[in-house]
This record gives C-alpha cells, structure tokens and sequence, in this order.
C-alpha cells in the first residue's frame, strides 16, 4: 500500500506529465501562429470556470497577493516561455528550464527556511543533466533574448513557487487555483490580441479539443493538484517533479509524431527518474529517523 507521501507525489506529478503534452497538443491540433491566444484560452476560462464553481473572491490582502502570484506563476511564466520557445530550439528552453530546482533550492532556504543541503544541489544538477542530455542537440544555436526569456520564465515560476509555499492557502485549492489561472489569464489577452491581431473566426474540431485539453485538463485540473502539492510537500521536492515534462514530451514525441529516440535520450530519462527516486528515497529514509520532522514538512504550510 502506497504511504500519504507517495500518493501525494504521484498526484502532484500528474501536472508536469500533463504539460509535457502541451507542445504535441499544440502542433498537431491547435492554429499556428497563435501561442499567446492558447495560453490566454489555457487560463481565462478555466479560472473563471473553477471561480463559478468556487463562487469565493480573495479577501484582504489576498487580492495583491493573488496578482503577484498569478503574474509569476501564469501570465510571465506562459508569455517568456513562449518567447524562448520561438527564439531557442526546444532542447535549449527546457535545459535553461531544468535550472528551476535548483533556483527553488536557493529561494526556499532564504524565503522559507528549507535547508539549501549538498545532497539537493546534487539532485538539482543530475536532474539539470539528464534533461540537457535527453533534449540538448549538438546544433543547437543561442540567441540572447530568448536565452534571456527562458531563465527569467524559469526565474517567475521558481519565485512563484516559493512565495506560494510561504503564504500558504487561504481557501481551498479550487478558490485559490481559479484566483492564480483567472489573474494570470487576465494578463495574457491583452498581450494575445496585441501581437497576434483578432481572435480566428472558425475553429475545426481538433482546434476545439485542443483548447478544452489544454483548458480543463493541462491547466485546471493540473494547477489544482500542483497548487495542492505545493502546500503538502517541501519546495524543492515538489520543483524536482517538474523535470518530468521534458520526459513527457520526449516520449510523446516519438509515440505519437514518430520522432527518433536516441541512446543519449534514453539514458537522459533514466537518469532524470532515476534522480526523482533516489531524492524521495533518501528522504523517506531521512524521515524514518526523525518522523515528527518529516510530518511537519509534509502537512504544514509555510505562511
């Protein structure tokens, strides 16, 4: 039987394996040329859809914290991505993204008092090595914005992920995940319809199952599950999970768009599960020592 810990691992990871389908989803049913309207279409109505079903606003100082959050955490981090997913190949975005839990790891050790240990930043850079071997190609060319783009995208969702942690939750899941998506979503239409002119007249079927997928699948119900592990596990474990999407999405690219699969990526997969394990493992062992300390990390919200 699965103890409390792993469950909540294996549900919070379901929202970077959920984004690690983004990019198929995106390049094989949504319009091209429109990745500002699909992050808009990813938010806006998923968070109004769970602020409907919520029916509670923030309170007090929720209101700018909500915004702060929602900016960093969805409208930043969906806008810079984009920029550095057009300006970089692929390989590179989600290498200078792999920095994340690392960043984390600095952040929570001065925002929330999680210990910055070797064993971390070990676990940080073999993740960081796994991802660059499972999706850095030797051609890859560097541009200095869109170099610039990816760390900060990485930098708004590792700062973001933090100060979730530390302030805690001040209603359910459901309110405060709907609150992040609907601010964040707010941002993002603006932005789409600047630099990408009109919304489409017509939509296809695929298009539509797209935007729902992305919607209420990749995005509410996995901000949901991740906001709900943020608040359950420590900082650092949780930034670790996100190195499951390249996976995904290496994966799914050879299952569903017949791209090759090198060795080198092979062992670049291995080697990221591999870190996930050995981390979780290790602190299974950790709290097998101290149990009381390990119950709090777990259950108790840093505000």
């Amino acid at each position: 039987m699965l103890s409390n810990r792993w469950v909540i691992l294996i549900t919070t990871a379901f929202a970077p394996l959920t984004w690690g389908t983004t990019y198929a989803v995106t390049t094989e049913l949504l319009p091209p040329d429109k990745p500002f309207l699909a992050a808009a279409v990813r938010a806006l109505p998923a968070g109004l859809l769970l602020l409907l079903a919520t029916r509670r606003l923030p309170q007090g100082a929720w209101w700018w914290k909500t915004a702060l959050l929602g900016a960093l955490n969805i409208g930043m981090f969906f806008a810079l991505l984009f920029v550095a997913a057009h300006r970089l190949p692929g390989g590179v975005a989600a290498t200078i993204g792999a920095v994340q839990p690392l960043l984390v790891a600095v952040l929570a050790s001065r925002w929330i008092g999680e210990r910055l240990t070797t064993a971390k930043v070990a676990a940080a850079t073999m993740g960081l090595a796994g991802v660059a071997l499972l999706v850095l190609q030797a051609q890859a060319r560097l541009d200095a914005l869109g170099v610039a783009a990816a760390l900060g995208g990485t930098a708004s969702m590792a700062a973001g992920l933090v100060l979730t942690k530390k302030w805690g939750q001040p209603a359910t899941s459901l309110a405060v995940t709907s609150w992040q998506l609907t601010a964040g979503g707010l941002l993002l239409v603006p932005l789409a319809l600047f630099a990408e002119g009109p919304l489409p007249t017509q939509l296809t079927g695929l298009n539509t199952a797209g935007y729902v997928y992305l919607s209420l699948v990749g995005t509410a119900l996995a901000y949901v599950l991740w906001f709900r592990g943020l608040q359950l596990l420590p900082a650092f474990s949780a930034s670790l999970l996100g190195l499951l999407s390249p996976v995904v999405a290496t994966v799914t690219g050879w299952l569903v768009l017949h791209q090759q699969l090198s060795p080198g990526q092979t062992t670049g997969a291995l080697l990221i599960l591999g870190t996930l394990v050995a981390a979780n493992l290790r602190r299974r062992r950790t709290a097998e020592h101290s149990p009381a300390a390990a119950d709090r990390e777990i259950s108790r919200p840093t505000r």
